[in-house]
């Protein structure tokens, strides 16, 4: 297996000193993935050279540098482990206590007074706690990236840095979860007794077949606690919406081809299900595995060899962790090809376009980071019960619609994409889409009431008014679309149909006989969008008011 090692390569500082160590690279067939000055004195650079290597990648090409007469590799950097050292999270508070009142307010006695308000109600817990920003990340350590079972706690570095990229891109507390046990059963009952600490659970890193029943039994267990397994659904929505962008780009019917899945696993499952909920209506798998076929078989898809797979699929999608899988001659022109195991592609993009393929990507182009911190900040924004579809399948257009031109998806680093995600996944929620704290009233306490400020702001403040009602047309015309099943391209037609521009005002009225009309066929009449429309509103001026 391919890991990416960072080398230290002293190089005399000369011209077209380092163009012959990067020749050296490139002899040895491997690709640079970044280079750094770690510094330098009056004759010698020491770079940090990032190239994904096994073993006796790492012999031959320390061999061909230190042939050369100016450069030597002098050592392997400890970067990644200088990031990891002391772990990656902590739990910091938001309240600073700079006196004893603070102290005896927010610990005892003042806190009793919060204990018995959520006894007595507990949906004040929402408000009143962390839960509605907490996620548990979940894991027994037997499917841990391309490495398999190597146990929860050797699997701990990622579960932390699914937390931090919680914390960073959703507003999210997320919290690993260690179970060491491979019996589904023992994880269901550990998770289910712990879940009140959490505002949502996410599976992660659990092999199959055991994580399509422990999510399943955890949906059914937790009926007002949404439950996600990432590797199935986080990673079928970014593979969604990385083929909207290429249908886009290629100018391609999507829902008209028929998609060949290699793998049937927990992410290549995934993605044929979220596919079909799209609209694709072929869909072919192989897989090695008889009960992975007739899981296969069991939601309407078709079980074929590799060979048949890819003489009639149009667009192959490969998750089975076999690096060359697909060989080069089996490519047919006009393919679209992701081929997403990390490190090591069931074939390298780059060959698979000049075997004619029409667009190729790779597990390093295909990332679901992009994808589960909006999907469980949108899921807690709007108090959801559980993921649906219609979630997942926004969460993709929104991925698709923030690409860059001619790019398949947003840099995983992309703030505003994240944010446009769990707005998505919120307007997609069936019922009001405000947030928990915005719907609370306090009992017995002489508490704020959010969703009262928020109003009376609303009211007051014009140019906050006038940014919630912007952001309102968005939310509002992203929840009709998706209710219509209409594609990525046609989302921004019809919010443009129905608003004109964000500039320009289209009175309520209008736009409440529009949509109204546009959703008869759904039973949906006047009042219900009148109300949605007053939800929406208030969802957009809570989203703002916490961007500050």
């Amino acid at each position: 297996m391919k890991i990416p090692q960072v080398l230290l390569i002293e190089v005399k500082h000369a011209p077209g000193s380092l163009a012959k160590v990067l020749a050296k690279v490139g002899e040895a067939g491997l690709t640079v993935e970044g280079l750094n000055t770690l510094h330098r004195t009056q004759d010698k650079t020491t770079w940090e050279l990032t190239v994904e290597l096994d073993d006796q990648d790492q012999v031959d090409l320390c061999t061909r540098v230190n042939a050369l007469s100016n450069a030597s590799v002098i050592g392997i950097s400890d970067r990644v482990f200088d990031l990891h050292d002391g772990g990656k999270i902590r739990t910091l508070s938001r309240i600073g206590f700079e006196d004893l009142q603070v102290l005896k307010d927010v610990y005892t006695p003042g806190v009793a007074r919060v204990c018995l308000a959520i006894q007595q109600q507990p949906e004040l817990a929402r408000r009143y706690t962390n839960l509605s920003r907490t996620v548990g990340i979940v894991t027994n350590g037997t499917a841990i990236l391309g490495l398999g079972d190597i146990g929860p706690v050797a699997g701990l570095p990622v579960m932390e840095g699914k937390a931090a990229l919680f914390s960073t891109f959703g507003g999210i507390s997320g919290v690993p979860v260690l179970i060491d046990s491979n019996d589904a059963s023992k994880i269901i009952e550990t998770v289910v007794a712990i879940a009140p600490s959490f505002g949502a659970i996410q599976l992660e890193d659990i092999a199959a077949p055991e994580c399509f029943e422990i999510e399943q039994k955890l949906i059914e267990r937790l009926p007002d606690t949404p439950v996600l397994h990432d590797d199935q659904h986080g990673t079928a929505v970014v593979v969604l919406a990385g083929l909207l962008s290429a249908a886009r780009i290629t100018g391609i019917d999507l829902s008209a081809c028929t998609v060949g899945q290699i793998g049937l696993g927990a992410a290549g499952l995934g993605i044929v299900r979220l596919l079909q909920s799209y609209g694709i209506s072929r869909v072919l798998g192989s897989d090695l595995a008889r009960d992975s076929q007739e899981r296969l078989t069991a939601i309407g898809g078709v079980a074929v060899d590799l060979e048949e797979l890819m003489a009639e699929a149009d667009v192959v999608i490969a998750t089975t962790g076999v690096r060359g899988l697909i060989k080069p001659e089996m490519i047919r022109s006009g393919q679209i090809i992701f081929a997403l195991s990390n490190p090591d592609p069931e074939i390298e993009p780059h060959v698979a376009l000049k075997n004619g393929a029409r667009f190729a990507a790779d597990g390093k182009n295909i990332n679901n980071v992009l994808a589960f911190p909006g999907l469980f900040r949108g899921a807690l924004d709007a108090s959801a019960t559980c993921f649906t579809d219609a979630m997942l399948l926004a969460a993709a257009e929104a991925i698709s619609l923030a690409a860059p031109a001619g790019q398949l998806i947003p840099s995983p680093l992309d703030h505003a994409a994240h944010k446009q995600v769990s707005q998505a996944v919120a307007a997609a929620v069936d019922g009001p889409s405000v947030d928990g704290a915005g719907a609370i009233q306090g009992v017995g306490m002489a508490l704020d009431n959010l969703e009262e400020k928020l109003i009376e702001r609303l009211q007051t403040d014009q140019e906050f008014h006038f940014k919630a009602v912007a952001r309102r047309k968005r939310l509002l015309a992203s929840w009709v679309a998706h209710k219509l099943g209409k594609s990525t391209l046609e989302l921004e037609a019809y919010r443009k149909e129905v608003f004109k521009s964000d500039l320009q005002e289209v009175g309520d009225d209008d736009v409440i006989r529009k949509v109204a009309a546009d959703l008869a066929g759904l039973g949906v009449g006047e009042e219900d969008v009148r109300q949605k429309m007053e939800d929406l509103l208030l969802h957009a001026a809570h989203q703002i008011g916490a961007e500050g």
